[in-house]
C-alpha cells in the first residue's frame, strides 16, 4: 500500500516533520442510536491499529519538545481526549495499552467527580423525553427565561432538538448554560445520569497507567468570552487541581472548544503562557510543522469509516501545515 510512503514524504524525520494531532472526546461501549457516528469501542480499536502501523505515536509533551528543536520521527502524531468522560478510563484506555499507544486526557476539573457538562445534560434530557413539544411549548410561555423564543420541536425529532438546544445556549456565560439547561431537565421531568465524568481517583489511575493528564480549565467556558483575570482564574485553578491530585507539574493545556479567534484569543494564550504550561492544543485542523506556535498546536478529528479514507484524510490533513 503507497500510503505508508505518502505519509512519509509528506511528514519526514527533522526539521521538516509535522506533527499530527488527534481529538476524540468518548468512545461507548456500543454504538449510540441517536449518534452513530459517534466513536465506540470496534471503531476505535481499528482507529489505533491504523494509528500503529502508519504512525510513530508519541506522548504528546515528548512530541512538543521535539518540535521544538526538529527532532521529531517520520510520520510523528499524538492521540488526545477532551473533557474527562469516564469512558476514557474504562473504555479507550485499554484499547490505547493493547495497542502500545498511549494519549493525552485533557481535564475540565469541575466535572470530576459526580459533575456533568451543560451539553451532556441536554443530550441526555432529550434521550429519556418522551415528548420533545413539552420542553418547547413550556418554554416560550415564560417571557423572563433564556429559553424563550425557542422554535417548536418535533416530537421524535431528537438529535435536531439537541442541535438546537445546543446552539442556543452554547455560548451564554457559564452560570446562565447551567441554570438554562437545568431549566430544560426540569421541563423534560426526566432523571439524568451522575457518572458521565472520571472520578478524581480515575484521573489518578489513568496517570499511573502511563497516559497523560492535561488541563481544559475548571467549568469549559468559551475563554474568549472571559476577562484575561476570569481566563486566569479558569485555567489557573484547573492547573492547580490537577497537580495536587497528581503530586506532579502538569504542562499541557487544551482550550475549550478551541477555534482561534471565536473560542480564545491571542490575550488568552498569553495567560496560558504566563501560567507555565509548555504548550497547549486548539482545534484548528492541520498539521504543526518546526517553527509553529507551541501554545496553538493544530489537532483534529478524522471522522472516516474505512482504512483507506481515514488514511487519505490523515494525508489531507498534513497538508494544511
Amino acid at each position: 500500500m503507497l500510503l505508508k510512503p505518502l505519509l512519509h514524504w509528506m511528514s519526514p524525520a527533522g526539521k521538516r516533520a509535522r506533527l499530527s494531532v488527534l481529538i476524540f472526546h468518548r468512545v461507548l461501549p456500543e454504538p449510540d442510536p441517536l449518534f452513530p457516528d459517534e466513536m465506540h469501542v470496534r471503531r476505535f480499536a481499528e482507529v489505533c491499529g491504523w494509528l500503529k502501523t502508519w504512525f510513530n505515536v508519541l506522548p504528546l509533551d515528548q512530541a512538543v519538545a521535539r518540535l521544538k528543536t526538529g527532532t521529531l520521527p517520520a510520520r510523528a502524531a499524538c492521540i488526545t481526549f477532551d473533557d474527562g468522560y469516564a469512558d476514557n478510563h474504562y473504555v479507550a484506555m485499554p484499547i490505547l495499552q493493547r495497542h502500545g499507544l498511549t494519549a493525552t486526557f485533557f481535564i475540565a476539573t469541575g466535572f470530576l467527580d459526580g459533575g456533568r457538562m451543560w451539553n451532556d445534560t441536554i443530550i441526555e434530557t432529550v434521550r429519556a423525553c418522551k415528548d420533545l413539544s413539552v420542553i418547547a411549548s413550556e418554554a416560550r410561555q415564560s417571557m423572563t427565561s433564556g429559553l424563550h423564543g425557542l422554535p417548536r420541536f418535533a416530537r421524535n425529532d431528537k438529535k435536531a432538538a439537541i442541535t438546537t438546544l445546543i446552539n442556543h445556549i452554547k455560548y451564554r456565560p457559564v452560570q446562565e448554560r447551567i441554570s438554562l439547561t437545568e431549566e430544560i431537565a426540569k421541563l423534560a421531568k426526566v432523571q439524568l445520569p451522575h457518572n458521565l465524568m472520571m472520578t478524581s481517583h480515575e484521573v489518578k489511575t489513568t496517570r499511573q497507567a502511563g497516559m497523560q493528564i492535561g488541563a481544559h480549565t475548571v467549568s469549559h467556558p468559551i475563554l474568549a468570552r472571559l476577562t484575561d483575570e476570569q481566563a486566569r482564574q479558569e485555567i489557573g485553578e484547573s492547573k492547580i487541581f490537577l497537580e495536587q491530585l497528581l503530586g506532579e507539574r502538569v504542562g499541557l493545556f487544551a482550550y475549550p472548544n478551541g477555534k482561534p479567534g471565536e473560542d480564545y484569543t491571542p490575550q488568552t494564550v498569553e495567560v496560558v503562557h504566563s501560567l507555565g504550561f509548555d504548550a497547549a492544543v486548539s482545534t484548528r485542523w492541520g498539521a504543526s510543522g518546526t517553527g509553529d506556535d507551541l501554545f496553538q498546536i493544530r489537532r483534529f478529528t478524522p471522522w472516516d469509516k474505512t482504512k483507506l479514507r481515514f488514511g487519505g484524510r490523515m494525508l489531507a490533513n498534513l497538508r494544511n501545515a
